[in-house]
């Protein structure tokens, strides 16, 4: 390797260990990808999960974790037409679930399949747009996926429809992507959070914002889509047992997608399903939104990055406090570290 080649990485050695900042392997891109230099990565709840405990049980250690950055394109494979050196561009890493370092995020450059990643406005920030990969991934999947809740897809100039989205946890990452994608899909959105985030809901398209804390929250949810019908039900956080009182008792669909693995024991008719957020990288969603709608919708800011990046610090080494950060707790906020 080449001085001007070396990539440094954030490595994961082993579960229950700090990460370590050594030298990786910068394979040049696939046909279909790209190679990011990374300005900024976001951090997930997954990534210190991932740093505590084997998981994922196809995932080798020593790994490089993350799934979320932004940069400018700093090589594109042979078959790349959408990109080229140069391009500001926020992807999706997909390292720990196809098991390949050099798609983890916790390093200078990353690669990302060409699908995966959108161009960005030149005034965007690169921490800003970093917020965006995993919980927009996951919203998406939730939403749009033939085995999910298979809604009508997002458009620039959506038709209003009757029927409601209902998402559980809306202040979350993925529940703030979900409210604004339902929204770019033509339907009423109602969302489930704390009361403190409510403004911030509103603003990305949330009809209603109800108080996940109150002591009847199943009936002021209920009371909320009297006369409604709903399209489906993304469950990102919060009680999932209040999530399926609700759907058991509306009319509409009895589907519900939800992040976490759903429990076995749920009313009758309930159809719960698992989210995996990167499931983006297969079948027609993944293009869907990056290739077909992202693009125009950044640069019109109809769609907008959300919750806020909270920027805890500059360079590799600051994810480790960054993961720390996470597992401590942040609400309404992605924990986001810049490189220089």
């Amino acid at each position: 390797m080449s001085e001007a080649m070396i990539n440094q990485a954030a490595w994961q050695h082993a579960p229950g260990h700090p990460l370590r900042i050594c030298v990786s392997d910068l394979p040049p891109p696939a046909a279909d990808e790209i190679r990011i230099r990374n300005a900024a990565i976001a951090i997930n709840p997954i990534d210190w999960i991932l740093q505590e405990i084997a998981l994922l049980p196809w995932l080798e250690y020593p790994a490089i974790l993350g799934s979320d950055v932004a940069g400018e394109v700093a090589a594109v494979g042979s078959a790349v037409e959408r990109f080229k050196v140069g391009d500001r561009v926020v992807g999706q890493a997909v390292g720990t679930t196809v098991n390949e370092p050099a798609q983890g995020a916790f390093q200078e450059h990353t690669i990302v399949l060409e699908h995966m990643a959108a161009p960005i406005p030149d005034d965007m920030a690169f921490a800003d747009a970093a917020v965006l990969p995993l919980g927009l991934g996951t919203a998406a999947s939730g939403l749009y996926g033939r085995t999910q809740l298979a809604l009508a897809p997002p458009l620039h100039s959506p038709t209003t429809r009757p029927e409601v989205v209902l998402v559980w946890g809306g202040s979350s990452s993925v529940g703030c992507n979900a409210i604004q994608f339902a929204v770019a899909s033509g339907y009423g959105c109602i969302a489930i959070a704390s009361a403190r985030n409510a403004g911030l809901l509103k603003a990305l398209g949330a009809g209603e914002v109800l108080d996940h804390a109150s002591p009847t929250i199943v009936e002021d949810v209920l009371e909320a889509l009297r006369g409604r019908r709903l399209a489906g039900t993304l469950h990102a956080t919060g009680g999932i047992d209040d999530c399926f009182a609700v759907v058991a008792r509306s009319d509409g669909s009895r589907r519900v997608a939800a992040t976490l693995t759903p429990p076995e024991e749920r009313p009758m008719g309930i159809e719960a399903t698992h989210i995996f957020g990167s499931s983006l990288k297969d079948g027609e969603v993944g293009p869907m939104i990056y290739r077909d709608f992202l693009p125009q919708a950044l640069a019109s800011r109809t769609f907008v990055s959300a919750p806020p990046a909270k920027v805890v610090g500059q360079g590799l080494a600051m994810l480790q406090p960054a993961l720390e950060a996470l597992r401590a707790g942040v609400s309404a906020a992605k924990v986001v570290v810049t490189l220089p």
